[in-house]
């Protein structure tokens, strides 16, 4: 979206409205906040008559017994101001979060729906930004914004009645001023919400750019890419302080002229009301005057302030439009099936099927296979050949274009994507762990699977051993990424989780790749025990690792160009046979 969209919709109706639909469930809170709203204002003008009263009648007559009760009466109001500001203030504070953190588990649930192309073509740094520092803006709408603002505006009317009411013809003087700090709080709001739309673009950019190389580190370390990300890091720094500058210029000039145009009203009112009483005119009085000190903190500091309150209230604005720009995204496979199956024996047949990641661009190309229950099937192939393509498919991370794939007979559209997923585990070439220990990476925090099950699954497929000589074993942390692991560990704890998990269907990407000759034993090992009597599919460049597989599927550019087994396919002399050969002579000359 552009900026000029962006500025457009920053404080439309419609988005606003929406926003506030979330204070639904806390409407207790709501009511509660806008009542102390309307007391503030109250308690705020009552403490500038009560100064009034104690100057022009108190003072005078030297009545000690009214002095006393009208400061009672002050401390009372007092009192009661500052207990209705701390409740505004936390309830305020407790609706936004509340309406934040219902609004963030949504857009969270919203995330994990989409489809893997959202994710391939989105910024991950831009996504957390919308779903950390995005929100609490949103937050601020309610706690620093809207109704702050509407406290401060019911602050200055009741001032301006006060003002009216006990001596317009001061109060006409003080109204002349107004419409210059009025002009210049227009100016500065419009200017201002130009200035955060950058700096919230700018902060985007910033965690996009820091994420990813911190992500890809050790690229940037091995290409020697050190001073070139530097710079790259200081011109967008720049940019990020320069969209900063712009609100502390603003700022610099705003507030100067809101001070001068308040000193100016003070020096008015102390002329007209002082001077014009020596000449015994009777415009005012001395405890109106004093009064009028006090109403005029209270009429130009909220107009002060309020353009401040402004700025916060569009930041929310434009958070919450990227925010809903994110949950109106439909970009999430359909979960129209019905089919629940406990019991799947893990039949695989692909009718036909057409897929492309971009329109247009079709990566398979009608293609057709079957996979019998209980079965090992190869797939091999030159990069870009589709491999990877098909176990994306099988999985429903991307629907496909036309034919059909099926399990057991039913259309895979048919199940759940909870029970097609639950039947399916895929052991990936580059293993992802979370920061947290093996069992719960094992588990996935699944209460059905305990640390007994998991122990002796490991002992069953032979990595029980590695995994307790490390420090506390099971209970070892990994950290982000699973990095205190080397990669033929991490690959074996992805195989104890799919064995865990207990699969209909097994998936193994390229599994056996850039490990070590010890780690590939045991992956071998762990391999025979977790396909035996499970239908599996194995990708592997590594021709050697699939030479016991029942049926190999050999690909080009999206097509099936040869099926059989190792020796069947060896003995055709064909595509199988040159990729073989290949692999041993590069083999033998390493």
């Amino acid at each position: 979206m552009s900026k000029e969209k962006e500025i457009g919709k920053a404080f439309d109706f419609k988005l606003f409205k929406r926003v506030f639909a979330y204070t639904k469930p806390y409407r207790g809170i709501f009511w509660l906040v806008a009542f102390v709203a309307i007391f503030l204002a109250a308690f705020a003008i009552f403490t500038p008559i009560l100064v009034r009263e104690i100057i022009n009648t108190a003072l005078p007559t030297s009545n000690i017994e009214l002095l006393t009760l009208l400061v009672w009466i002050m401390v009372g109001a007092l009192l009661g101001q500052v207990i209705c500001q701390l409740t505004f203030n936390y309830y305020a504070n407790l609706l936004g979060e509340s309406v934040i953190k219902d609004l963030r588990v949504r857009l969270f649930n919203k995330m994990l729906g989409f489809k893997m192309t959202y994710f391939d073509k989105s910024s991950i740094g831009v996504l957390v930004t919308r779903a950390v520092a995005d929100m609490q803006r949103i937050g601020e709408i309610f706690s620093q914004g809207f109704f702050v603002i509407v406290a401060d505006i019911l602050k200055m009317v009741a001032g301006a009645l006060a003002m009216v009411l006990f001596n317009w013809k001061l109060a006409l003087i003080v109204f002349a001023i107004m419409p210059v700090i009025i002009v210049a709080t227009r100016l500065f709001q419009q200017a201002m919400k130009v200035a955060f739309i950058e700096v919230r673009a700018q902060v985007s950019n910033l965690n996009s750019f820091v994420q990813e190389r911190l992500a890809g580190m050790k690229i940037v370390h091995l290409f020697n890419r050190e001073e070139i990300e530097k710079e790259k890091f200081r011109v967008i720094n720049e940019k990020h302080q320069n969209a900063w500058l712009k609100t502390v210029w603003y700022n610099s000039i705003f507030f100067p002229i809101a001070e001068m145009s308040y000193s100016i009203g003070i020096g008015l009112v102390v002329y007209f009301g002082v001077i014009q009483n020596i000449d015994n005119e009777m415009i005012g009085d001395t405890g109106s005057i004093f009064m009028f000190f006090f109403l005029m903190d209270l009429l130009f500091r909220p107009l002060r302030q309020i353009a401040d309150k402004f700025n916060t209230l569009q930041m929310g604005m434009v958070a919450a439009n990227r925010v809903f720009t994110i949950l109106d995204t439909d970009s999430h496979i359909l979960d129209n099936g019905t089919v629940v199956k406990e019991d799947v024996k893990g039949a695989i047949e692909f009718k036909n099927v057409r897929f492309g990641y971009v329109q247009d661009e079709e990566v398979l190309h009608n293609l057709s296979f079957q996979v019998a229950v209980g079965e090992t099937v190869a797939i091999v192939g030159a990069t870009g050949a589709g491999k990877s393509t098909i176990i994306n498919l099988l999985n429903r991370f991307y629907e496909i274009n036309s034919g059909q794939i099926l399990i057991d007979g039913i259309d895979i559209t048919d199940y759940t994507l909870r029970s097609l997923r639950s039947h399916i585990a895929i052991v990936l070439q580059d293993v992802f762990l979370f920061a947290d220990t093996i069992a719960n990476n094992i588990s996935l925090k699944d209460k059905k699977v305990s640390l007994a099950t998991i122990e002796a699954a490991a002992k069953e497929i032979g990595v029980h051993e590695f995994i307790s000589r490390l420090p506390g074993g099971f209970e070892y942390n990994v950290k982000e990424r699973g990095t205190m692991l080397s990669s033929g560990q991490r690959q074996l704890i992805a195989f104890l989780r799919a064995y865990v998990s207990n699969p209909s269907i097994l998936i193994l990407d390229e599994a056996t790749s850039s490990i070590d000759t010890y780690s590939e034993q045991l992956i071998q090992q762990a391999t025979a025990k977790i396909t035996e009597n499970r239908t599996s599919i194995i990708i592997a460049h590594r021709l050697a690792t699939i030479k016991k597989a029942d049926k190999i599927i050999v690909m080009d550019a999206g097509e099936i160009v040869e099926m059989g087994n190792h020796k069947e396919l060896l003995a055709k002399g064909g595509y199988y046979r040159d990729l073989y050969e290949a692999q041993f002579m590069a083999e033998e000359v390493a």
